[in-house]
């Protein structure tokens, strides 16, 4: 494999895992569920997923 097609397989798979996350929050937010989140500071917190998905950017 090229550097140029490892970038590109590395830019796909990024997109996939993003694309992955959204559906995952945008379920969850559909029924009303929290997801668990770590802090900065290592402290675990959970949090509406409807709030989670506030946070993420919009795919391209």
């Amino acid at each position: 494999m090229s550097n140029k097609e490892i970038a590109e397989f590395g830019e796909k798979l990024q997109y996939g895992l993003d694309l992955a996350e959204r559906r995952m929050l945008e379920e969850k937010a559909l029924h009303g569920e929290d997801i668990v989140v770590s802090t900065d500071k290592g402290s675990i917190q959970r949090i509406p997923a409807s709030e989670a998905i506030k946070n993420i950017p919009a795919m391209q």
